[in-house]
């Protein structure tokens, strides 16, 4: 029987070492130092080992003083030491805590048991040497101009100086996936430029397309670097050996890039452009050039201290270790690019979330206040139909649940979350339940509102007017929208659609409540959408028009104009789901904030006249206030302003609206 004491055992490479060492030696035994919380995971590991009986976990902390270890270690033939931050953005403190300190802390546990301690280091360790880096080389006066790289090699010279140490060095390269899964996992070194070729993906393919000549990389899969070690690590001798786990050739940038960009679909490159490494370098000591080059590289998503470590001045001699290893080649990097492509963008790609296959709402989780009635119910029943799972929100469980049934039974998937929006606590049940039902949500439609009729001076004694109408129309729509964002920052994608008004542009008489809560929505969404940006979430504010719905049924002039129908509105939520636009606005609002820009006297001695015209509503002179439709928005209730004489026949003209609206970006009616 062999006994082992490993460090880093539960992590990417130290669990693929550990099951290729015990299921080629049949009697290891294994203790692995894990921390407490790592307990479980080791457990878990060791079954899908097949060994459950000969795996037992070491209660430390590679990081405190003597491993932190509760008890006395055990006996060890071996140490494997695998445990270490392998992280260039990495600080000096973390990244020397665990590297120098913990490996300190090994040594002197190996040299304790007698053991022969199996390092792990890095090429890291050749700094910026230039030329060809032998196994035996390792102080050559090097450069380390990173905490990784000066912590590497901290570490290793502690190993190499140590006395009455039996030791071995193992030197990987840059470690991706697994090169028959491409399972990788989390994004480091090459994985930081996935993005950036991800996006030239849209490119022409064949696009003759220069490549700066960035140098030579070198790449091994990490399959590749466990197998290695546990056939080195089992062979006898051996002792004070350095081992190089690397591809046996200098790996130019073109051709890993020419790998990638087959697999991603992207323009394949013409190849290097000669000269270009030396330009790139000279650049880099302007002063100035540096920060706009960090810059530019954080723009892409790759951090400045990863970019200038992708690439070695070093060639990385390995015939010896080679050698040892005879019948285990290393695969190359274009027969195993695809599946580290296909693994990145199905698990690893921080932008996989806005992807989505057929249609835009094809398999989406779309939640929809106020759904029981009106434009959420029309908007429920589109958005079902598309392939999307609808989730229909209103305060009345028994209108919801048949307004549900209705979905289910006409347009597709649909379920109902009862929910007053007002209610902080309710809003936080219902985010909690969804999450827990459905993982996420990418799209919301906040169309649950409350609308007043009722001129100001009417209003002296009804302040509970305003602060009811802001509670649905603004604080109900921005609570659900703060509770949900956090869960959409994390998958870098989400879409808010806030049914706004025409009166927002209109600013119509005896509406002053209802307009200043959409008003002030309005610009709460303008806001969150720039600060929001980079998270890839995006709102929508749609100025509805005049939509017929039972709330506008109690005023005499709505029913002799044309007004949209509920499936007319549907469509408009739709296209705001579809395309997210910033705002859908009408022809005639418009006009409108045309008006009140160049000639805001007549707009409001139009809307004066309007005023006096057109007498409060019957509920306004009882002193009664209007019932709501079961929580269902109400731009049903926004009036179609007085403008809309002078303006409709402008804009009934052939082919007006679409001409203005070529020619005015940002324009969406």
């Amino acid at each position: 029987m062999t006994s082992y004491i490993v460090t880093g055992g539960t992590g990417f490479l130290g669990r693929r070492v550990l099951a290729e060492l015990l299921n080629r030696d049949t009697d290891a035994v294994v203790h692995a130092l894990v921390r407490e919380a790592s307990v479980a995971k080791l457990r878990e590991l060791a079954a899908t080992w097949g060994a459950p009986d000969r795996v037992f976990p070491l209660i430390g902390d590679l990081t405190a003083p003597g491993l932190g270890l509760e008890e006395a270690a055990p006996h060890a033939d071996h140490v494997i030491h695998l445990g270490a931050v392998y992280d260039m953005t990495a600080d000096e403190d973390t990244t020397h805590a665990a590297n120098v300190n913990g490996t300190a802390a090994v040594i002197a546990l190996a040299t304790a048991r007698n053991a022969v301690l199996h390092h792990v280091s890095s090429v890291a360790v050749a700094g910026d040497h230039k030329g060809k880096f032998f196994e035996d080389d390792f102080d050559l006066g090097q450069h380390l101009d990173s905490p990784y790289h000066r912590t590497k090699f901290a570490a290793e010279k502690l190993v190499r100086e140590a006395r009455g140490l039996r030791w071995r060095v193992y030197r990987p390269a840059i470690i991706v996936g697994d090169s028959r899964t491409g399972e990788m996992d989390k994004i480091d070194g090459p994985y930081y430029f996935f993005p950036a070729i991800s996006g030239m993906a849209a490119l022409p393919s064949d696009l003759p397309l220069p490549l700066p000549d960035l140098g030579a990389t070198n790449i091994v899969p990490v399959n590749y670097v466990a197998e290695a070690m546990v056939q080195l690590i089992r062979k006898p001798g051996l002792v004070g050996r350095t081992f190089h786990l690397v591809n046996p050739t200098p790996q130019p940038f073109s051709e890993i890039y020419a790998a990638l960009a087959a697999a991603a679909g992207a323009p394949a490159g013409i190849g290097a452009v000669p000269g270009s490494h030396a330009a790139l370098e000279t650049l880099g000591h302007i002063p100035g050039v540096a920060a706009v080059r960090d810059f530019l590289l954080e723009r892409l998503g790759i951090p400045a201290e990863v970019a200038p470590h992708t690439s070695f001045e070093s060639e990385f001699v390995a015939d010896s270790t080679r050698a040892q290893l005879r019948g285990l080649e290393v695969p190359a990097f274009d027969t195993y690019a695809r599946a580290l492509w296909d693994y990145w963008r199905a698990n690893l790609d921080p932008d996989r979330a806005r992807r989505t296959e057929g249609t835009a709402l094809d398999g989406r989780v779309v939640l929809i206040t106020g759904a029981s009635s009106g434009i959420g119910l029309a908007s429920a029943h589109a958005v079902a139909r598309r392939g999307a799972t609808v989730l229909m929100v209103a305060r009345t469980a028994e209108d919801l649940e048949a307004a549900a049934a209705q979905v289910r039974a006409e347009s597709g998937a649909a379920l109902a979350y009862t929910c007053d929006i007002t209610d902080e606590k309710s809003v936080e049940l219902l985010v909690k339940q969804v999450l827990a039902d459905h993982d996420h949500v990418d799209y919301v439609v906040n169309n649950a509102g409350r609308s007043i009729r009722r001129s100001v001076a009417n209003s002296t004694e009804r302040m509970h007017d305003f602060e009811r109408t802001m509670a649905v129309n603004y604080f109900g729509a921005v609570r659900l929208i703060l509770a949900l964002l956090p869960s959409m920052r994390e998958r870098r994608f989400g879409h808010f659609v806030n049914i706004s008004s025409i009166a927002v542009q209109t600013k119509v008489p005896r509406f002053a409540a209802y307009v200043a809560s959409k008003s002030a929505l309005d610009n709460f969404s303008e806001i969150a959408a720039v600060e929001n940006a980079d998270a890839g979430i995006t709102f929508t504010s749609v100025r509805m028009p005049l939509v017929r719905t039972p709330m506008i049924a109690p005023t005499d002039l709505y029913k002799s104009i044309p007004v949209h129908t509920p499936d007319q509105a549907a469509d408009i939520v739709v296209r705001a789901l579809e395309k997210r636009p910033s705002r859908i606005d009408s022809p005639i609002g418009t006009f409108a904030q045309f008006v009140d820009t160049v000639m805001p006297s007549v707009k409001k001695a139009i809307l004066h006249q309007g005023f006096q015209r057109l007498g409060e509503s019957k509920a306004a002179k009882e002193g009664k206030p209007r019932a709501d439709a079961s929580g269902a928005h109400q731009e049903s209730r926004s009036p179609l302003l007085a403008l809309a004489p002078i303006v409709q026949p402008l804009m009934g003209l052939p082919g007006s609206a679409a001409r203005i609206t070529n020619v005015i970006p940002g324009l969406h009616w």
